[in-house]
């Protein structure tokens, strides 16, 4: 429709084979030798997009935010907080359902949307000081006696802020927003997936070096180790889910691979264990079901 003369450049192995394609299409040829205009045509292959979905980067609070806390009912992209800590219903259930869940879309508050830019763009430590920096303002601007305290910021003290708001409720609904926001924060950051996050996020940075270093093969043999029965494990060690995350990390990761006796050893050895593991599941998710 352009009438163009493409050049064409290709990043990735699909996208070799696509351009060539393309070269070689007899009418694309035709084209070629009559079209005024030159342009330049880049294919870049997608699965490196896979690394950027199951990958766990870096120092991320808001990413730490949708991954570790429940999908808010109806919603893909947005999670429950718990509200309970703000009334004064005392319950050791987590997932109370007799009080809403809170979310972390705020359109309608300002100082939260400022807050939740802080969460993506900031590292983890400067964000959650950016959520203590809110709080001590909203309660400063309520007249509530918060004693601003230094250093490093903790769930604990983020907790003891919040319930200042508790039995004020004009306070509660000026800044219930924010309060959301900060809730949110204590509740990732006291979560027990917290430690299994940075796990991960070590292990796909070695990941990276020894692939750079060694073949695939020797990469397949040091997680084998890793791979244990439901009996075997312990609470930091990696799940079946776990392992097929990383799994396809890693062979997005690593791109065009060359086959041959040794990977196809390694990678049979990798599936008995996975295939043993998951069989010893008492109660097999249904991400595990779904595979199966």
């Amino acid at each position: 429709a352009l009438g163009l003369r493409e050049e064409s450049f290709a990043v990735g192995t699909l996208s070799r084979v696509v351009a060539a394609e393309l070269a070689s299409y007899a009418p694309a040829r035709n084209r070629r030798k009559t079209a005024l205009h030159r342009a330049s045509v880049v294919f870049v292959d997608r699965t490196l997009d896979l690394a950027g979905a199951v990958g766990h980067h870096g120092d991320n609070l808001a990413e730490k935010m949708l991954s570790v806390l429940p999908k808010l009912p109806g919603h893909k992209t947005d999670v429950m907080v718990n509200m309970v800590e703000l009334t004064a219903l005392q319950t050791p259930d987590e997932m109370c359902t007799i009080i809403a869940p809170g979310c972390l879309a705020q359109p309608n508050d300002p100082a939260a949307k400022a807050l939740w830019e802080s969460f993506m763009n900031l590292k983890q430590k400067e964000a959650v000081m950016e959520a203590r920096r809110h709080l001590v303002e909203a309660a400063s601007r309520e007249n509530l006696p918060i004693k601003m305290s230094m250093g490093r910021v903790t769930p604990e003290q983020l907790s003891s802020y919040v319930q200042l708001f508790k039995n004020n409720f004009k306070a509660l609904e000026n800044h219930c927003g924010l309060l959301q926001l900060v809730l949110a924060t204590v509740q990732t950051l006291k979560h027990p997936q917290n430690p299994k996050w940075d796990n991960f996020l070590a292990f796909e940075r070695l990941l990276l070096q020894t692939i750079g270093e060694s073949e695939m093969p020797s990469v397949l043999k040091q997680l084998l180790p890793m791979i244990k029965s439901y009996n075997e494990r312990t609470q930091d060690d990696y799940t079946c889910e776990d392992f097929l995350i990383l799994l396809v990390y890693m062979y997005s990761v690593v791109g065009e691979m060359k086959g041959g006796k040794e990977l196809d050893e390694a990678e049979e050895e990798v599936k008995k264990a996975l295939v043993r593991a998951i069989c010893d599941e008492p109660e097999p998710s249904p991400l595990l079901q779904k595979i199966t």
